[in-house]
């Protein structure tokens, strides 16, 4: 399977750097990644990024969070977070309310049809994640964490 992952990838020509190879190779890889998450939550119409919203706000119940910390815990950054956040609403999977102490801060939690579509969902994400990394096997995945994580800290 590497060799054919190689070869699609790979330009007619070498690439001119290693790093150059790496960038495209992770790239690449994320977009096959969210694919498979995204054809996992086809049928619940949400998208990637509304569903890693509703995660975000399951963690922070019940306290909720107002719409920057959304964004600072997103893992794709999106500059339109209201907009997100309006469409979930519509849904009934979210509410917002101002802060009492300070009338300018809009809370968002996630409501209890929000927990309800993302109930049945927990499974078969997890499922899909082992399907995609768990032939790594644990030792391997930890470094793969690692190496992540070591070029995300270079990027700050």
């Amino acid at each position: 399977m590497t060799g054919r992952v190689r070869q699609e990838i790979k330009p007619r020509k070498p690439f001119r750097r290693t790093e150059d190879e790496a960038f495209v190779n992770l790239l690449r890889t994320g977009d096959a990644l969210m694919q498979g998450v995204a054809a996992t939550l086809r049928p619940t119409g949400l998208s990637p990024t509304q569903y890693n919203i509703l995660r975000i706000l399951r963690g922070a119940e019940p306290d909720g969070l107002a719409c920057r910390e959304i964004g600072e815990r997103m893992i794709t950054r999106d500059p339109d977070i209201t907009r997100l956040l309006d469409r979930l609403e519509v849904r009934g999977l979210v509410s917002r309310c101002r802060r009492t102490e300070d009338r300018r801060v809009i809370v968002t939690r996630i409501t209890g049809e929000g927990l309800r579509i993302l109930e049945p969902l927990d499974g078969p994400i997890e499922a899909l994640h082992m399907k995609q990394l768990g032939h790594l096997g644990p030792e391997r995945l930890k470094v793969l964490i690692a190496l992540l994580e070591e070029v995300r800290g270079e990027l700050h």
